[in-house]
């Protein structure tokens, strides 16, 4: 959702949208095969060039290949296979749609995978796309409210404030005067990307046997899962609603409010954010102190989401961020979220905690703690390297000469020549961090981050280590330690009863026998009261003591 002070699009600067019947699974095949052979053979034009620029273009396999290019040039797009293969790269995952221009928005921020030609070229995919005409628009949003649009709507702008990928934006006015956003997806998206999505099923299956070291098959169903999830709208709504329920205690961060009422799978109704980009315009009008207030709440509010709640934007860039007149923050576009499960949260904080608080040697074991092995994974050896480079960044930690957001990347970098494997969440969060970080520059220049940082994690410390709040987690076993003590007794008494049997049995004149017989007796006792869970009641274990203290005495 677009803020007001976006450059609201005219129909001309739109193209105009042509709808499509969507491919079938088969017909989606061949169109993507096709795409894939074409950026095969422009990569091996562009490599042939290459060979002949150093002068080696008469090598025997060289010309073989050259022979078959010659023969399958009238059928690829010249506009193309000339230009370096970054760019066909790029090129090709726009003509292939949607589904593959988020692939590539995805792939862009991996850095640990492909090399940085192409994820700086990825990185220019196309943001605007062609729009739907308002006639089409207002179809749409007929078709999944099943309501007249005037009994909705006093009007809907017909110039779109934004047109991406999957789904457009117009502003709109209700008919109780709220004015909102109003997202709709394009028509024969959900086919397009449920078609691929299958398709990319089986290339990860295929790829997962040749290049199983890189988990090709995990990450492109991890893909899948958040690509099917941005084309249904109700999870962004739901998404909105748990941010906005996490920061409830804080006022000055917002999240659109969901207009239940006018949403469904294919249409989005929620607030309309008043308010300005964080950009150099954005450092040029504001105060200093309304920057330092934009720059923690926006580094404040990205620290929770990762570390303490483990739901973050995963989306986030700097026109998903709004800055208020009152220099309150804002976060929009919510449809794609990580997740990071309680255990992963917490070594999470203590890393960043760690390296926040110049502590590299902490910093590098909690990260390694926090890596995937594979075979013949060097997880010392990572520790060590990126120990090392910790200790580097933290003699300088300004923006200017070493970004915070960077350093963790770089640090994730390195696990590829250790042969060790992250979370792809984990990307998701650097790139969370280093927009928070960009952003901060830009209103504050050479801020320096780690120091920004340090208030926030402190806090986080304390609430975690909060008596209240371990005192609230404590009571939730209160039903548990009833029942202990509801069967303790009867545990005691049988406890006793078999200590004695045994204590009255002859020895056999061998002195030790009853001293054995005692130990293995409390050591069962000792596996009932553990059986029973850590929480057992005191005078259980206490009792188990006692017993085999007089095991001992009577022998």
């Amino acid at each position: 959702m677009p803020n007001e002070h976006a450059s609201h699009a005219t129909g001309s600067e739109f193209e105009l949208f042509r709808e499509q019947r969507p491919a079938g699974l088969v017909s989606r095949f061949f169109i993507t095969f096709g795409q894939l052979l074409g950026l095969l053979l422009g990569g091996i034009n562009v490599y042939l060039t290459d060979q002949k620029a150093r002068g080696q273009a008469n090598r025997l396999p060289l010309l073989f290949l050259r022979f078959w290019l010659f023969l399958l040039r009238p059928f690829l797009d010249k506009k193309i296979i000339y230009k370096p293969f970054p760019v066909q790269f790029r090129l090709r995952l726009e003509q292939l749609g949607p589904t593959y221009i988020k692939l590539g928005q995805i792939l862009s921020l991996r850095e640990d995978l492909l090399p940085s030609s192409i994820t700086n070229e990825l990185k220019n995919l196309l943001d605007r796309l062609p729009a739907v005409p308002i006639e089409r628009f207002q179809e749409l949003v007929l078709a999944d409210l099943k309501r007249p649009l005037d009994t909705l709507f006093r009007w809907i702008d017909p110039k779109p404030l934004g047109s991406a990928s999957l789904a457009q934006t117009h502003r709109a006015r209700l008919v109780s005067g709220e004015r909102v956003a109003l997202k709709v997806l394009k028509p024969g998206v959900r086919r397009t990307v449920e078609t691929d999505t299958r398709l990319l099923g089986l290339f990860g299956r295929f790829l997962q046997i040749f290049l199983a070291r890189y988990q090709p098959k995990r990450l492109i169903d991890e893909f899948c899962r958040y690509t099917l999830h941005e084309v249904d709208l109700r999870f962004e709504a739901d998404n909105a609603e748990a941010f906005a329920a996490n920061f409830k205690s804080q006022p000055e961060i917002h999240f659109p409010k969901i207009y239940r009422e006018y949403s469904n799978r294919d249409v989005l109704c929620m607030e309309y954010f008043r308010g300005i980009k964080p950009d150099a315009r954005a450092a040029a009008v504001l105060t200093p102190q309304e920057k330092n207030k934009v720059v923690q709440l926006g580094i404040g509010a990205i620290i929770q989401m990762i570390f303490r709640d483990g739901f973050f934007h995963a989306d986030l860039h700097p026109g998903n961020l709004i800055i208020f007149k009152d220099a309150s923050v804002g976060f929009i576009d919510l449809g794609m979220v990580g997740r990071f499960e309680h255990e992963t949260k917490r070594r999470l904080f203590y890393y960043f905690y760690s390296l926040v608080m110049n502590e590299p040697e902490n910093a590098a074991r909690y990260l390694a703690s926090l890596s995937l092995p594979v075979q013949n994974s060097d997880v010392e050896g990572f520790q060590r390297a990126v120990s090392g480079l910790y200790a580097r960044f933290l003699r300088s930690p300004s923006f200017k000469d070493f970004s915070l957001a960077q350093v963790i990347l770089q640090s994730i970098l390195l696990a590829g020549q250790y042969r060790i494997e992250y979370p792809s969440e984990i990307i998701l969060m650097v790139k969370a961090l280093v927009t928070v970080e960009g952003v901060g520059n830009v209103i504050v220049p050479g801020i320096d981050i780690v120091q920004a940082s340090r208030q926030h994690v402190r806090r986080l410390l304390i609430d975690e280590f909060n008596p209240a709040k371990i005192l609230r987690s404590n009571l939730l076993v209160v039903p548990e330690i009833i029942d202990i003590l509801n069967r303790s007794p009867l545990v005691l008494t049988e406890g006793l009863a078999l200590v004695e049997k045994n204590l009255k049995k002859p020895t056999n004149d061998k002195p030790l026998v009853g001293v054995e017989r005692a130990i293995v007796v409390a050591a069962a006792l000792v596996a009932v009261a553990i059986l029973y869970g850590v929480n057992a009641p005191w005078y259980i274990l206490a009792g188990v003591g006692v017993v085999a203290l007089v095991a001992l005495l009577r022998k």
